[in-house]
């Protein structure tokens, strides 16, 4: 009769007063904090700068030595389709020797030979000009050798064109690029930048912020408190859950405004999967604080587990299919390999259901079993 027997509900709002407290003084530590706010708010626009100008996979201006023994209308033709392109930079020589010296010298990247009987091998149907790419960078060369093949085919196309087209050869092709109309690498490469902005405020973050939680001894203080540990968890990860989308509204507007960056499928999507890897994330920090409790290995284990997978391994910037089969079973463990799907799916193409659904079903299921994990291992550390 005097209150100390607890009313229906009482417990539940005695909890979430306890969460509220917690969270508020967690908010207040975090914007106290300058380096959060460089993680949280200086670093999303940080990488995306960096990797949307910086870093880029095309290859544009490559300085291509033109060898012309000939000075046929055809051979002049052909080196002027190497001129117009904006993937080459011309440089005419007069001997293959010379051209040679300049490859040597990296002056030249690609040679263009074009023989002395070219023209009249065009004239019968077998014409053939010669491309020497330097190899010791593969990825340039390869994309430097389809260029070159693409410039040929547009001299050949406008030859067709002027009925002046050998026997033969009237087939040609068109080409059509679905998702990326505008062959940039940056829609491939912002789209999964918000991978490694929730990964660094999610898991990095959150798992530096935890261990100095327990090497101060403040956590311990906590834990002899009447405030649960699910509670403390959860007081102590909202403001960085709320940091990290405002990372992903960063990342989103940046790549609208600087990069042009299309948002072909849902907004609200993008969103609620975004909160899932988040969750992952925040799951991996807290666990992996609670079993250190030490920033230095915290961070080291964090780098090692979360953000360089979600670099290398995730599809971010290499393709996971062009990996020996054994790593790319390794990429499935990860879960930034999912997200990065999910990314590139909702920007690039659209709301595709076959691909949402079952990615994203993945990342719940981890989110899952990484917090119940995080909650407890704290709970066997109190005891």
């Amino acid at each position: 009769m005097n209150g100390s027997v607890d009313r229906p509900g009482q417990g539940f709002r005695a909890s979430l007063r306890r969460i509220r407290a917690l969270i508020r003084k967690e908010t207040w530590q975090l914007l106290r904090d300058p380096s959060s706010i460089a993680i949280g708010i200086v670093m999303p626009v940080a990488l995306l700068i960096l990797f949307g100008y910086g870093i880029n996979l095309d290859v544009k201006n490559v300085p291509v030595a033109i060898v012309m023994e000939e000075n046929s209308a055809e051979a002049r033709g052909l080196a002027s389709a190497f001129e117009l392109s904006s993937y080459f930079s011309p440089k005419p020589v007069k001997t293959m020797a010379e051209a040679e010296r300049m490859l040597l010298s990296s002056k030249a990247r690609a040679i263009l030979r074009i023989p002395s009987d070219f023209a009249r091998k065009v004239a019968l149907g077998n014409g053939e000009v010669q491309v020497v790419v330097n190899g010791s960078d593969a990825n340039t060369a390869r994309i430097s050798l389809s260029y070159a093949e693409a410039a040929v085919g547009v001299w050949a196309a406008k030859e067709a064109s002027r009925g002046a087209a050998p026997a033969g050869s009237s087939v040609t092709i068109e080409s059509r690029l679905w998702f990326n109309e505008a062959n940039d690498s940056s829609y491939f490469l912002v789209p999964g930048l918000v991978v490694l902005v929730m990964t660094l405020i999610g898991a990095l973050l959150t798992a530096l912020v935890m261990a100095r939680e327990w090497e101060r001894g403040t956590f311990e203080a906590l834990l002899v408190t009447p405030v649960r540990s699910t509670e403390i968890l959860l007081g102590k990860t909202v403001p960085y859950f709320l940091l990290g989308l405002a990372g992903l509204a960063l990342c989103v507007v940046g790549s609208r405004l600087l990069f042009g960056v299309p948002l072909r499928g849902s907004l609200l999507i993008l969103t609620v999967v975004s909160m899932l890897y988040l969750l992952v994330a925040l799951g991996l920090g807290l666990a992996i604080s609670s079993i250190t409790k030490s920033q230095f290995i915290a961070s080291q284990v964090t780098v090692l587990v979360t953000f360089l997978p979600a670099m290398m391994l995730s599809g971010f910037m290499f393709d996971p299919r062009s990996m020996p089969l054994a790593v790319q079973v390794i990429t499935y463990i990860f879960p930034g390999r999912y997200f990065v799907t999910l990314l590139q799916t909702l920007f690039l193409a659209g709301n595709i259901w076959s691909v949402i659904l079952p990615n994203a079903a993945v990342l719940a299921g981890m989110a899952i079993a990484l917090l119940a994990l995080a909650v407890r291992m704290t709970r066997k550390r109190i005891a």
